[in-house]
């Protein structure tokens, strides 16, 4: 059994990651955090799913049985995981969340003693113990050397002081409209109370999680409700979280969505008028528009690329010594401020830049206009290599000497090859597609 995806381990609770997998991998993830041990702690938090309370107790049980101490601090956001585990010199984190994933999901992200997420490798030698049925027995304690665990509910205290303290002391949100989606999820608490302490004019909404309706029609992937609000209340800005607060989507004052990219590009030039980016570089994902980097590059800056995944993107930020990158689909980090996609260090980004420009966000954040981009997914009956499929390279060459830039890949979960073509001339796109889409299904 595969545990690791992109983003930790995920799937539908109960099943895939039912109690005794979890056990298994709590003492796992336990016997590998050993290696580095320093303190004998291990953080755990959860974002507002009724199945946290199990994988929480499944975590603590397998983490104590082989030595480790556990400090629960219950419904944080994902970054704040990663803030608070180098904060309080922990071996490592635990972030029980299934991100923007519906309720029946839930998922188990590890970060290190420095708040950093694990890399592939180190999932790799994690799940390689999981296998390991002697090892996992051999390691369980007894006695005295059995672990501990003890709740600690005061840590939202810390996380807020940190968050606040990304935002620049001569700005205030005073006179600031935002409507804030909270998804029903993790920083339900601490977003609103954050952007209530600068000063912000706030309307919440979506901040009562009973355990069923995280991310149920709001938050990120449903930004409609904030749109609508925003120009009901004559809002300045609107921002919508997803389940565990790493991830932002912008709305501006005349409710419409602003796309990742554009929010991107608009954030690494501010950090570059602000004398703050370093690099002179930003990092995105192969999906990102190739308007973002042809606007990066009038404006002497370079756009790197990784592979999908906040994990990779700070991977190569890491590399390459930038401070700041993202994806698209909202996860923002800014390495100085915070160990992984954090959406309200994000949101006080954007807030800084809208107040320093001192326009509204439609002007502020619609610096370049994307190139036409299509995706599509086509059902596959085997999953071949892509250099072992005949007259694709050729096929794709000729795409390229009409400028036209493309992304071919394999979805990790299904039998679906994904299929990305972008270019400046829409009708030129479309035609491209239809001869690919016509020439996967006939080789495939």
């Amino acid at each position: 059994m595969k545990l690791f995806g992109t983003d930790g381990v995920r799937g539908k609770a109960g099943d895939f990651l039912d109690a005794i997998t979890v056990l298994k991998l709590a003492k796992a993830a336990g016997i590998y955090f050993r290696k580095f041990s320093t303190t004998n702690k291990i953080l755990v938090g959860k974002d507002t799913r009724r199945s946290g309370y199990m994988i929480e107790n499944a975590l603590v049980s397998g983490l104590t049985s082989v030595g480790y101490d556990v400090i629960q601090i219950g419904p944080m956001p994902t970054p704040a995981i990663a803030y608070l585990t180098e904060s309080m010199r922990c071996d490592g984190g635990i972030m029980i969340s299934a991100s923007h994933n519906p309720f029946e999901d839930n998922g188990i992200k590890f970060f290190d003693n420095h708040g950093d997420k694990l890399s592939s490798t180190c999932e790799a030698e994690i799940e390689k113990i999981f296998q390991n049925r002697e090892l996992l027995q051999e390691e369980e304690t007894t006695g005295r050397d059995i672990g501990s665990s003890k709740r600690i509910d005061d840590v939202i205290g810390r996380y807020i002081v940190s968050i606040k303290s990304t935002f620049p002391q001569d700005l205030t949100l005073k006179g600031i409209r935002i409507v804030l989606d909270c998804a029903n999820g993790a920083a339900y608490k601490v977003a609103p109370t954050i952007l209530d302490e600068l000063g912000a004019d706030v309307i919440t909404i979506n901040d009562e999680p009973n355990g069923y309706n995280i991310n149920e029609n709001c938050g990120a992937l449903h930004p409609e409700q904030v749109g609508n609000l925003v120009k009901e209340y004559r809002a300045d800005i609107g921002i919508a979280l997803d389940g565990d607060a790493d991830r932002l989507v912008v709305i501006d004052e005349k409710g419409n969505v602003v796309h990742g990219d554009k929010l991107l590009g608009a954030l690494a030039l501010f950090l570059k008028e602000e004398n703050i980016l370093k690099g002179e570089a930003c990092v995105s994902t192969v999906m990102s528009n190739k308007a973002l980097e042809d606007f990066l590059n009038s404006h002497e800056l370079k756009l790197l690329r990784s592979d999908v995944g906040d994990k990779h993107v700070l991977e190569q930020m890491k590399k390459n010594g930038i401070n700041f990158g993202g994806e698209q689909s909202g996860h923002i980090i800014f390495s100085d401020v915070a160990k992984t996609g954090d959406g309200l260090a994000s949101a006080l980004q954007v807030l800084a830049l809208m107040l320093r420009s001192k326009k509204k966000a439609s002007e502020i954040l619609n610096p370049f206009d994307l190139y036409p981009q299509i995706l599509v997914n086509v059902k596959v009956t085997e999953k071949k290599p892509l250099d072992q499929i005949e007259g694709l390279e050729e096929l794709l060459n000729s795409f390229r000497q009409k400028g036209i830039r493309d992304l071919i890949r394999y979805s990790g979960t299904e039998n679906k090859i994904r299929l990305l073509l972008e270019g400046k001339d829409k009708k030129e796109v479309e035609k491209s597609m239809k001869e690919l889409e016509k020439f996967i299904k006939k080789s495939l």
